[in-house]
Formats: structure tokens, sequence, C-alpha cells
């Protein structure tokens, strides 16, 4: 019985662990590496087994690094079952799509330069008909049901407070007579977040894998999210700015939105526009309005209180699905916000609204999630003079504003505080995935100096015996 870590390991994106019991092989997330575009493709091209091999997915959640190489599975050979929450697959059904399009769409793009320039073409990851292969390999649970994955393999998911249908991951497993137990954080919510519920604990465990994303970093409390979103909006309707958003299309896309409704209603913003330039998200969306059952009690509330007060559009909100009406943004004059997707800027329409708007001092770039090292959400942070966009050099004048009150990833007194409750005695070792490697040294730190020992940060492809 071993585990071995073969994504996410000092690294934050591509989340993917090998469980072997007794012979069968589960894997935990298939997720895409995102970093150096060379270094990725290989990546996420090569798995490091045969994927007609493994029996199974466990799947914490639908972000794209923790789900979107699902497809490319399927396409090598895997025919297991995905199990997920009926969120999760609801969620990957139209983002599978929706990533398979875009990779369409940008390899055509791409090489309509690279025809020009002799350059040899290049292709998608994978294709609209492999994640047609893929869906209907989901098979949907409950929280807190305890399923069967394979013999000697049982597993129950508890709701993680991250994105819609998020869930940690508490596994049972036999082999020749000895039983241990697995707990897999997933990612980590923030308590109080808007939409979603807090994180659950998952119960004790003789072994964990917890994300580290945050783990030597604190965010802004998450009740400053108003006013910190407020102030560069305010800056950015004095000089009539466009104010790009780049936002995930799940999770982080509906919460700025939500926000953005409570200002409205407040009228502290009633005269901004608001687009929402993603069919992605569109779609998103109405995932997140046909499941109620992951909402917080404030959320709840709001709807019980009025059936039409939709937290997720208000009257000055518009979602964009046409490409001629995206297209139309780059000719408006603000003020105006466009929240598009991808969150890390390494795909989709946000990338042309970002050519349109870096080398504008008037504009604004507000950032609200978490940029893995050399995507160019990055380079916007790191305020690089000249990022490359489509390939070609643009340079950067337009305002970039850092938002991390928005983070959907718990900080390290928030993932201190949920390990805690695990018996440190019965505990026998916890590994530290999902993080750059000095946010999970900071973290097992902070573990080992409350009493925790065997804190493990695993590098790619380290194995761990577990019996």
């Amino acid at each position: 019985m071993h585990i071995q870590f073969q994504g996410a390991a000092r690294t934050v994106t591509g989340s993917m662990h090998v469980l072997t019991v007794g012979g069968r092989t589960i894997l935990l997330d298939c997720g895409t590496y995102h970093g150096r575009r060379e270094e990725a493709r290989a990546r996420n091209e090569n798995f490091p087994f045969d994927p007609a091999t493994i029996d199974a997915v466990v799947l914490s959640h639908a972000h794209i690094d923790h789900a979107g190489n699902l497809p490319t599975l399927v396409r090598q050979g895997f025919r297991g079952s995905i199990y997920a929450t009926s969120a999760t697959r609801d969620l990957c059904a139209v983002m599978l799509r929706d990533s398979a399009h875009i990779q369409e769409r940008d390899a055509e793009f791409v090489n309509k330069k690279n025809q020009k320039k002799g350059h040899p073409p290049v292709h998608p990851l994978y294709t609209q008909d492999d994640v047609d292969e893929t869906i209907p390999l989901f098979k949907s649970v409950d929280y807190g049901t305890t399923f069967e994955v394979l013999d000697g393999i049982t597993a129950r998911f508890e709701d993680a407070g991250h994105i819609l249908g998020s869930a940690s991951v508490q596994l049972k497993l036999r082999e020749n007579g000895t039983a241990v137990s697995l707990a897999f954080t997933g990612d980590l919510g923030r308590p109080n977040l808007p939409i979603l519920r807090d994180p659950l604990f998952i119960g004790d465990a003789d072994y964990l894998i917890s994300e580290s994303t945050y783990g030597g970093r604190f965010h802004a409390p998450v009740e400053a999210m108003e006013e910190q979103l407020l102030d560069p909006l305010r800056r950015g309707c004095e000089r009539k700015a466009k104010m790009v958003i780049p936002a995930f299309s799940v999770g982080r896309t509906q919460e700025i939105v939500y926000v953005l409704h409570k200002l409205s209603n407040a009228g502290k913003i009633d005269n901004l526009p608001v687009f929402v330039d993603s069919p992605l998200s569109i779609n998103v969306t109405k995932v997140f309005r046909d499941h109620p059952e992951c909402y917080d009690k404030e959320t709840r509330e709001l709807l019980r209180k009025s059936p039409v007060n939709d937290p997720f559009g208000f009257k000055r909100l518009t979602y964009v699905r046409d490409v001629a009406d995206s297209m139309a943004l780059n000719e408006r004059q603000g003020p105006f916000i466009v929240i598009s997707a991808q969150g890390m800027c390494e795909a989709g329409r946000v990338l042309h609204h970002l050519r349109n708007t870096v080398s504008d001092p008037k504009n604004m770039i507000i950032i609200v999630g978490y940029q893995a090292e050399h995507t160019l959400g990055k380079r916007l942070v790191m305020r690089e003079p000249v990022v490359n966009i489509f390939g070609e050099p643009h340079e950067l004048k337009a305002e970039v504003v850092v938002l991390n009150s928005f983070s959907g990833h718990a900080d390290k007194n928030e993932l201190l505080h949920y390990i805690s409750q695990f018996d440190k005695k019965r505990l026998k070792k916890t590994f530290l995935v999902h993080g750059d490697a000095d946010q999970s040294e900071k973290l097992a730190l902070g573990l080992t100096e409350a009493g925790f020992h065997d804190v493990i940060v695993p590098a790619r492809s380290n194995t761990v015996q577990l019996v």
C-alpha cells in the first residue's frame, strides 16, 4: 500500500496523487499543470504511468488544475469511474468542454500566426470529442455518504468550502488484513466566504494530504472584501478606466458578482456597467443556480426573502456570450468592468481584453486570485515592464491591483486551525502538497511547532509506503 505524488508537489497546479492498494490503483485528482508553455505541454501530455492501468479517479473539485486533464487520461486509455459530488460533475461537464473549445480556438489563432512565420502548427491537448468520452464516466456521490471506490477502498466526501461542490475526502484502505485511513483536504476554502458553506472537518485519519497554497501567508479578513474592491473601482471611475478582472469561471466570478451585487444594491456603484465576458462563466453560473444545497445560510436567506433577488445578477450587469459583443467591448469607452476567464490569464477571452488594456495607464487590472509561477497573471502581479500576450510583447502601463481578501484558499492560520482538529497521536504522517516549496515548508514548520510529527513536503514522483 503506497502513495506516489505526481502533481502539485512543491508547486500549486497539476494536482495528481497515485494511490495503490492491493494491486489496484486510483488517482486523487487529475489536473493540468500550468507554467512555462513547453514544460506544461510536456507534463500534461505525458503521464508518468499508463492511463489504462488506473482503475478509478476520486476528484476533489472541478477547478482545471484538479480536473482539467481527465480528457487526456481518457484519450490515452482510462475507462474507470470518476467519483465526485453532483455539483462537481455538473461543473466539469461545462468546464471541460469549454477547456477543449478554448484549446481548439487558441490553436487555430496561433496557427494563423505560425503559418505566416513558417512555424509548425500546434495542436490542442484534447478535443471536445475527448470530453464527450469523459463525462459519462462520472459517478455522483452526495456529501457525507460512504461509497465503495474499489474492492478494499471506500471513501466519503465532506464540504471543503472552496468552490461549489468542492470536497475533502476520507479514504478507508484495506490490504492483507490491515486497515488504514487517509484524508485528503483537496483545496480548503476560507470560513465566512460569500455564497458557500464553511469547510467541514473530514474526521480523524492515520495519514493526511493537505493543500498548502498559502501556507506561509495571511489574507485580509473576508469582511474587507467589499471595501477592498470599492476603493480601486472608485479610482477607475474617476479616470474612466476599463477595469479588467481576470477570474476563474468557477467560484471567483460568482463571488465577485455577488459582492458587486451588494455594492450596487447599496448605491455605491449604481452607474458602473459590469460585463461578465465568458460563455463558461455564464454556464457555470447556471450550475450555481441549480445547486442551492451548497449555499451558506446568508445566501439561502437572501433567496428566501426575495426569490427574484438573484445574487448572481443586478441591473448594471450584462453577461456576454457572443464573440462580436466581446470584441465590441474593446471599443467601448470607460468606466466599466470586464470580468473574464481564465484566472491566471493563460487562455480565453481575458487575453484579448488584456492585449487591449495593458499598455494604457488609464486602465486597471484587478487580480483577485492566486497566480502560479511563469503564468501571465504572475508577470502582471510582479509588474514586469513588458509582458507577452499571444507571443507578442506589450508594455505594462496599466495599474495592477492585487486583492487577496478574495482568495478561495485558506491562509496559514486557517490551515493550521483546520489541521489542528486531527488527533496528533493517531496521525502518523502529514504530506503538504499544492503549494510552492516555500509556502509548504512554512506550513510544515507551523505544524511541527504545534506538535505534529512527520510533516513531509514531497517532491514530484516521491513514493511513500503507508503500511
